[in-house]
């Protein structure tokens, strides 16, 4: 289970040595084109996290155009899904106003390298933790892009505030992160 750290003595103002990641919470994830019961179940669990939070806060966002299907991953994954400026591209309703102020990152793949070169331009940054969707695909690959560009920091993912796109896959994920030196808990 996870547990937040001590709440930093100044409420105002984040603890700038950690930072909490969502990973593409958006409509089209949890309740359109590749939602599921998974995703669904974990929104609550995410939200619960980001109340709980006492550092800074950022989000990244699945972004595709209108010529989806005709991209390398279109033809891989064969259904539209975070198409910019559509619902299903927003993050779900019930963390948008917690996430109003958090650096967001629009990323047309898989990992986010501007994510991960921002975090290691952060010298003061000791600990990176993730949640969000999904954990084989998208998770996965943001926690490894930032372990390879600060190899010291202590990344970790909070497994339960995750889901993949099956549970199997879930589970292989967090596995393969374990033999990254991820942190899972």
């Amino acid at each position: 289970m996870y547990m937040p750290t001590a709440m930093s003595t100044d409420s105002s103002k984040p603890r700038s040595d950690k930072l909490l990641v969502i990973i593409d919470m958006q409509n089209d994830f949890v309740s359109g084109s590749l939602g599921t019961a998974e995703a669904r179940a974990v929104v609550p669990r995410v939200r619960k996290v980001i109340l709980d939070w006492d550092g800074m806060l950022a989000y990244t966002l699945d972004t595709h155009g209108s010529d989806y299907l005709n991209t390398s991953e279109g033809k891989s994954l064969p259904v539209e899904h975070c198409i910019a400026g559509t619902e299903g591209h927003q993050l779900v309703d019930e963390l948008e106003e917690l996430l109003k102020s958090a650096k967001a990152f629009e990323k047309p793949t898989f990992g986010s390298v501007p994510l991960a070169s921002w975090i290691a331009s952060l010298k003061d940054l000791k600990q990176v933790v993730l949640v969000g969707l999904c954990t084989d695909i998208c998770v996965v690959s943001n926690a490894l892009l930032i372990k390879a560009m600060r190899p010291e920091l202590s990344v970790r993912v909070l497994s339960s505030s995750c889901a993949g796109s099956t549970k199997e896959r879930h589970l292989a994920a967090l596995e393969t992160m374990k033999s990254c030196q991820i942190e899972v808990f």
